[in-house]
């Protein structure tokens, strides 16, 4: 039986994939973005504000919400895909309610 490790399950997880953060950012950007190429935008910049806003968080000394195991490095790809994603439901759905 394969298993995944603690990092892998982080990065697939509320520290990746599933970030909220990172989801609302992009969600929000592929509301307000006019056409289809924005999407890389949108999930770029849901990355890096994400990762930028859990460090500001760590710097306060206050408990980190989400706990991780991976690095900043490791899970931006995985926030890049997700802020993708709902930027471009969200600018379909956008679409589909104006047309």
């Amino acid at each position: 039986m394969i298993t995944l490790s603690d990092t892998w399950l982080d990065l697939f997880g509320l520290s990746g994939l599933l970030n909220p953060l990172a989801l609302l950012i992009g969600a929000w950007l592929g509301w307000r973005a006019d056409r289809f190429s924005k999407i890389w935008i949108a999930g770029f910049a849901a990355a890096a504000l994400s990762l930028m806003a859990e460090t500001a968080l760590s710097f306060t000394g206050l408990p980190q919400p989400i706990s991780q195991d991976a690095g900043a490095l490791a899970m931006f790809p995985f926030r890049f895909a997700a802020g993708a994603l709902a930027a471009a439901i969200t600018l379909g759905i956008q679409r589909w309610r104006t047309s």
